[in-house]
């Protein structure tokens, strides 16, 4: 373990020492438009059931864009319709402002690291990251002196010796980064490239993964089905769900304005609860739900007993002791769950109407209340922190 830790990517990223930067200026030139991904009603279906639904969405040159969605929603084989390992069924995909859809991976200007990275066991690190120049002929000095320039872009030069089965986790992954970049892409495609190391190293490599792409400028394409990887990576967080694009936006506009009830209960720290319009004047409306809580929000089109369902994130919610007589300003709830989570405590509440949403509390206010499972409690919220998701029959 000790020797695994020492080998990870160093917090001062070696990608910005003056000894990568005539690399990376080569790969960015020439780079207008370069790395644009343009999806155009792509579908594509494997029998009877549709993986991928009518997907429309354009991906910026230079940005760093995550898929995000549960198993089985369609990310991964987006990204294998992107990369040119599944035929579509219809619909187009251009590449730097070139389509591309029936063209042969190999000429998409396209890379992809694997989820397990792919190594090829018995070659070593150098003849791995040159393989792809070995397959065009290039003879070996040449193939090596480039892939050596990867490598130590990676910071792996001192192992270029070495096995796969001789390296951590960690240094797989930049091997195979290596391996990926030393073809000059437009985009890089990456399925799941985190998931198979530890809490710890999965942190730190984010960040480099996040500063390679800075430096580079290139486009990545990144699967995971992880929300706190998505925001800590992406300029743009596409969510999918069940082969369509539920939500594609930056990922502060996504985490404070979710498109819809999946999205908010995805991407977590949110409750979604229900209400009724009690009344309306002009294009303000009276909510009240769950229970006697009220609040007045903007809704054009809404009619007098309409239902409305409304996000709050967790972390909006205050608690306090609770009132002999319902609050309008406040629900009654009951404490159901109290989870410890260090610095925070996350709450999980219940209001008379069955309704169940959660606040996370800090650790010295909720334990100088000494409350406990069954304890009645007041919630409330700030008006600005509600967010209209979605009105009901």
């Amino acid at each position: 373990m000790i020797f695994m830790v020492s080998c990870i990517w160093h917090v001062s990223c070696k990608f910005c020492e003056g000894k990568s930067k005539p690399l990376i200026a080569k790969m960015q030139k020439n780079a207008t438009h370069r790395g644009r991904v343009d999806l155009i009603s792509l579908t594509k279906s494997f029998g009877a059931g549709l993986a991928v639904d009518h997907v429309s969405i354009t991906i910026p040159e230079n940005s760093y864009c995550c898929l995000l969605g549960p198993s089985g929603c369609g990310k991964t084989t987006t990204l294998r319709l992107i990369a040119g390992h599944e035929t579509a069924s219809s619909g187009d995909v251009l590449i730097s402002n070139r389509e591309v859809t029936n063209t042969e991976p190999a000429l998409r200007g396209t890379a992809m690291m694997f989820q397990n990275y792919a190594l090829f066991p018995h070659l070593n690190c150098l003849d791995n990251v040159a393989f792809s120049l070995r397959m065009r002929g290039i003879n070996r000095k040449t193939r090596h002196t480039k892939a050596l320039e990867f490598l130590s872009l990676v910071d792996m030069a001192a192992y270029k010796e070495r096995m796969p089965s001789q390296l951590s986790g960690g240094q797989q992954q930049r091997v195979a980064l290596a391996r990926a970049l030393i073809t000059n892409p437009d985009v890089l495609l990456l399925d799941e490239p985190l998931s198979a190391l530890d809490p710890f190293l999965r942190t730190r490599m984010r960040t480099e993964l996040r500063q390679l792409q800075k430096n580079l400028e290139i486009t990545f394409i990144h699967v995971t089905h992880s929300q706190e990887e998505a925001m800590a990576l992406a300029d743009l967080v596409v969510v999918m769900q069940k082969g369509r694009i539920e939500q594609a936006d930056a990922p502060r506009e996504l985490y404070n304005a979710p498109a819809n009830t999946f999205v908010a209960e995805f991407i977590g720290g949110h409750n979604v609860l229900s209400g009724v319009v009690k009344s309306k004047s002009g294009s303000k409306a009276l909510i009240e739900g769950p229970g006697a809580f009220q609040f007045e929000m903007t809704l054009e089109e809404a009619a007098i007993g309409s239902g409305l369902n409304y996000s709050v994130r967790s972390d909006s919610v205050r608690l306090e002791p609770a009132a002999t007589e319902p609050a309008t300003r406040s629900i009654q709830a009951t404490i159901k769950e109290a989870e410890y989570a260090g610095s925070d405590v996350r709450v999980t509440l219940q209001a008379a109407d069955g309704q169940e949403f959660i606040a996370v509390s800090p650790e010295a206010d909720f334990y100088s209340q000494a409350w406990r499972i069954g304890d009645r409690v007041n919630a409330s919220w700030d008006s600005q922190n509600i967010h209209a998701i979605g009105q009901t029959d």
